[in-house]
């Protein structure tokens, strides 16, 4: 694995102070293992001196797991799943620690492929926690969104909020079903004696997008390697949290480990919220790039996310010790970097 800036912070993660006895001698699974979220909290993991736990990432394409991990898929403490989270998960592995991070986050897939994004929410929890439950299963943390939330009257979310998601918009098929997704854990919890936690991440970027993510930081990088101006789709004016991928994960294995059952931590770096205009000029100062308006089609604007503010609150977890440092301008910088890096 070639060093980098990007390697070098999730290598901190691992070896940051936490209870990481509490995953001696465990296996831990990891679903939706190639996605951005999931292929770096799998190499945070692997990238921890000394561990004494196996982890097993579960996705449907192996080549590409291994190509994103490197030398890291040599370590014997590395399994790859091959599994889709929609069928019935197969076999007699114990895992004792489940995160389900499987979901397309994707706005094209929302436009072209509802069913199948529900499926993976839906679904998996149910398939996983299934399973978990005759094979060893201590705690299930299921990766939500703060989609959740939809649209809210202008404050910033904090965990007890809850705002209008209209059930009748095919577009909504990733927030209703993280929602419906989250109650159907803790149901499990209630009636199955399960430790279930949930993690809301607000909008996440970083390395390890692929060409057919078209959310858009991924599509802004792309424009700026490929020598090209940013083109946006929008005027900008929508306001978000962000949070870098590395500092999501360190907020994933604080919940994880340090998180109360039955409870739902919101993820943002409340020092990145700015609207996708501000986002666009800073990747194009970035790239020595300028930034050009382009209205979308009525086929592209159906899966945009129709939320004006999303902001949130992270004092719940602040309180069990997650903390983030940095600039929003200079993770952008490591992800243009790495990703740049990992074309050459």
């Amino acid at each position: 694995m070639v060093n980098s800036k990007y390697i070098d912070s999730l290598r901190q993660i691992a070896s940051a102070e936490l209870p990481w006895e509490m995953l001696s001698d465990c296996n831990i699974l990891v679903t939706g293992a190639t996605g951005l979220i999931g292929s770096a909290l799998v190499e945070a993991l692997l990238l921890r001196p000394d561990k004494d736990y196996h982890v097993y990432a579960l996705g449907r394409n192996e080549a590409r797991m291994k190509e994103r991990l490197g030398d890291l898929a040599n370590d014997p403490a590395y399994h790859f799943v091959r599994h889709d989270v929609t069928q019935p998960l197969q076999g007699n592995t114990p895992y004792h620690y489940i995160i389900h991070a499987a979901s397309n986050a994707s706005p094209n897939f929302f436009a072209t492929q509802p069913v199948e994004v529900m499926k993976a929410n839906l679904d998996g929890v149910t398939h996983l926690m299934d399973y978990g439950i005759g094979h060893g299963l201590c705690r299930f943390l299921f990766v939500s969104s703060g989609e959740v939330y939809g649209e809210g009257d202008g404050r910033a979310f904090s965990e007890d909020y809850s705002g209008y998601v209209d059930p009748m918009s095919p577009r909504s098929c990733y927030p209703s079903s993280k929602r419906a997704a989250e109650t159907l854990c803790a149901a499990y919890a209630q009636e199955y004696g399960i430790e279930a936690l949930v993690a809301r991440p607000c909008h996440v970027y970083g390395p390890g997008f692929t060409e057919s993510d078209n959310r858009v930081y991924a599509q802004f990088i792309r424009n700026v390697l490929r020598g090209e101006d940013i083109v946006m789709k929008s005027t900008g004016s929508q306001y978000r949290s962000w949070c870098y991928v590395v500092d999501c994960v360190s907020a994933l294995l604080h919940i994880l480990l340090l998180g109360q059952s039955g409870l739902a931590y919101n993820i943002a770096d409340e020092s990145s919220n700015i609207t996708i205009r501000e986002l666009a000029e800073m990747v194009a100062e970035i790239g020595g790039r300028r930034v050009v308006i382009d209205l979308p089609s009525d086929a592209e604007r159906a899966g945009y996310n129709p939320v004006s503010r999303s902001v949130f609150t992270t004092t719940r977890l602040q309180a069990i010790g997650w903390q983030v440092s940095g600039t929003m301008k200079e993770k952008l910088k490591q992800t243009v970097a790495e990703v740049t890096n990992k074309s050459n």
